[in-house]
């Protein structure tokens, strides 16, 4: 079981993580959405698509843009399509 976790608080728990590029893409169904908001902020990957971003709110601290997902992939990263990754001091285990 892979977690993601923030602040003490997990935020993401999966047995069905997809690793790419060293990162987990925990399935949105996973993910603890009260720690969640939208984010305007998009970047691009050359062979992903664009992505688009969370922003993490646990126990009053904000981490900005520190979750991201591609809502509609690129045809070579169709597993990852909806998938939330972490980064910015979010801890994944497992």
């Amino acid at each position: 079981m892979a977690k993601a976790i923030w602040n003490g608080s997990v935020i993401a728990e999966s047995n069905d993580t997809v690793i790419l590029e060293g990162n987990h893409y925990f399935p949105a169904s996973s993910i603890n959405r009260q720690y969640f908001q939208e984010s305007d902020t998009h970047t691009t990957c050359p062979w992903k698509g664009v992505a688009s971003y969370y922003s993490l709110e646990v126990d009053g601290q904000l981490n900005r843009d520190a979750a991201w997902y591609y809502p509609s992939t690129k045809e070579k990263a169709k597993q990852i399509e909806g998938y939330v990754a972490f980064w910015r001091g979010v801890k994944v285990e497992g």
